[in-house]
């Protein structure tokens, strides 16, 4: 009892689900601003009803034929015209090509506005997706959101072709016909085609869910025995330090036979499927077929008629055989299409106040007035922090990890906004200026340098999408990359491979502080930027470091303490609280948190050095 409860919420949910989808859609494809798009929407419409009048009248024509030839139906309004039985062959085939010519014109002017649709929502996701917080990205799989935007459009694209341009039709052809048959001849064949269309297509939803159950646990059991066996491969040769072959084997061979049953379950109920389908189009068409003999034995009809009532019953069983596998697809549509606009209704954790104003640097003063910020409320990161950043200083964070370095450079780019206190730049509340002109006047080189998988020179010039080449080539010298580049064989149109995984992890860190260098920012913030490098490479780097802190304020996060002794000011962060701060020669001789650090990484230099 409790699982049909749950199967008729279930239900009910994804009816809900679905009309939201469809609701969502329709302003794609009925844009309030855009009359040509309107228009070409009411055109294919035009152009789907008269190719359904011109398919539904064309038995109608077969009929006259076969009445002509028998030498029956002199009342038939098309035998009274005086048109022979080779004219009616000839209308009857130019109606057969005016209907196939009409579908095809309501495909080419709906195309566009399919398409238009497919893009315009593909390319909201897509913004939306760059909206949401770092904080939700962090917590989803990038593969997955790429996934439900790939499903998505292929569900609307699917749904447009088949639900506008396959449902749709059919219930106007099948209306119309079963309004001929009512007109033409009488109440009885309409019963029998209305009782076998609604019998038909109940039976087809039913057993249609029920297979739809089947299918996903053959998918489960598909992939669970998938990803044993990608498991298995991967770790080759644990499973030969083992010998653990036969048992792999045997988990592998579990999985499958759950497979199999499932997979045999999900062709047993096709064939039930397909064998009750057939059974109901036969009986109707029998059933009305039967009426159509009494009725030609009786004198009531002519042969014609005979021919018509099969004609419609061949007509409507065709594009009936289809139903269940496209209200299947069409469901899977809306499940596919309800989990995009599920992401599209995710609301933005950091957003512009309204009436926001864009960020104007005079200096370059930062100030964190009695901070607060935890990812989890539960668990605090920084716990009143109150540092002011003087315009064109330096300063270094330093600390153990998990001490809120890091956090304190994402407060400042505002990927999130402090729980309590205050982020100022010259005077300005982070949370009260536009992202976009915060975000442009601060520059990052990260720890870990991420690259598109494009040219070297696409990579730097995203710091400044419209340098030119003598900018780029000046950057890429600033960073020590210019010399490097050179000597690669495509020089700076050189592919840097996914994620940049083709250069070594100096090369990627040198492009990102040439990107960041192009950009030329007014705040400056250094993420452990030489961390990948070695020391002679370090050295070098560090003079580009001095030379484009000139004139910014620059906020360094540092492991390395070499790095920052140059810094105007060095803070030292633990469990987040400043416990020191100071320069690099007077925290030395306070012999407290840094000056025990600094012993630390001298002693681990020198073993090193020694190793």
């Amino acid at each position: 009892m409790v699982d049909n409860k749950h199967n008729t919420s279930a239900s009910s949910e994804a009816r809900r689900s679905g009309w939201r989808t469809i609701k969502a859609v329709a302003p794609y494809l009925w844009p309030a601003d855009r009359r040509e798009i309107r228009f070409r929407v009411v055109l294919a419409l035009l152009a789907l009803a008269t190719a359904k009048v011109v398919t539904v009248g064309t038995p109608l024509i077969y009929k006259s034929a076969v009445d002509t030839l028998a030498g029956q139906g002199h009342e038939n309004p098309l035998l009274l015209l005086g048109i022979g039985a080779v004219g009616l062959t000839l209308a009857y085939g130019g109606a057969r090509i005016l209907g196939v010519g009409f579908d095809q014109l309501r495909d080419v002017i709906f195309a566009r506005v399919g398409q238009r649709a497919l893009r315009l929502l593909a390319l909201t996701t897509f913004r939306h997706i760059h909206k949401l917080s770092l904080r939700y990205h962090i917590a989803r799989k990038t593969g997955g959101l790429s996934r439900i935007i790939e499903r998505g459009v292929k569900g609307l694209e699917f749904l447009l072709r088949f639900m506008l341009f396959s449902i749709a039709p059919l219930i106007l052809e099948l209306a119309m016909i079963a309004v001929i048959l009512l007109v033409v001849l009488d109440f009885w064949y309409f019963s029998v085609i209305v009782v076998t269309i609604v019998v038909y297509v109940s039976f087809t939803f039913q057993v249609t869910e029920w297979r739809v159950q089947i299918r996903r646990e053959m998918n489960r059991q598909d992939t669970e025995a998938n990803q044993k066996a990608v498991d298995s491969l991967l770790n080759y040769e644990t499973v030969k330090y083992f010998n653990a072959e036969d048992r792999e084997s045997e988990r592998y061979e579990i999985s499958m036979r759950g497979y199999e049953q499932a997979a045999l379950r999900t062709s047993y109920s096709l064939a039930a499927l397909n064998f009750g389908q057939a059974v109901l189009i036969a009986s109707g068409t029998v059933g009305v077929m039967l009426l159509a003999v009494y009725g030609v034995l009786d004198g009531r009809l002519t042969v014609g008629d005979f021919v018509l009532v099969n004609a419609y019953m061949i007509q409507v069983s065709i594009p009936l055989n289809f139903l269940g596998s496209v209200y299947r697809e069409i469901r899977q549509s809306l499940v596919d299409m309800g989990d995009m606009f599920d992401l599209l209704e995710q609301g933005y954790e950091v957003n512009d106040m309204p009436g926001a104003k864009d960020l104007e640097i005079a200096g370059g003063r930062i100030e964190f007035t009695d901070v607060e910020f935890g990812y989890d409320p539960d668990r605090p990161i920084l716990k009143g922090i109150n540092l002011e950043i003087k315009p064109g200083e330096m300063v270094a964070l330093v600390g153990p990890s998990g001490s809120g370095k890091s956090t304190i450079g994402r407060l400042l780019f505002r990927f999130y906004d402090v729980t309590a206190g205050s982020l100022k730049i010259d005077g300005q509340d982070v949370r009260q200026i536009t992202q976009d002109s915060l975000h442009s006047q601060i520059g990052i080189v990260p720890q870990d340098t991420v690259l598109f998988n494009e040219t070297i020179e696409y990579n730097i010039s995203y710091g400044m999408p419209y340098a030119s080449e003598d900018d780029v080539q000046e950057a890429a010298k600033a960073a020590q990359l210019h010399d490097f580049i050179k000597d690669l064989p495509h020089g700076y149109q050189t592919e840097v491979g996914e994620r940049g995984l083709k250069l070594s992890g100096g090369e990627k860190q040198r492009v990102g502080i040439a990107r960041t260098l192009l950009k030329n920012p007014k705040i400056l913030l250094l993420d452990e930027a030489t961390s990948a490098l070695d020391s002679e490479t370090e050295k070098e780097i560090q003079t580009s470091f001095q030379t484009m802190a000139e004139g910014r304020t620059v906020i360094a996060i540092a492991h390395r303490l070499s790095t920052i002794v140059d810094a105007d000011m060095i803070v030292v962060l633990e469990d987040g609280h400043i416990v020191e701060r100071g320069q690099h020669d007077k925290l030395l001789a306070a012999e407290g948190r840094y000056a025990a650090m600094w012993h630390r990484q001298l002693a681990e230099d020198e073993e090193l050095a020694a190793a």
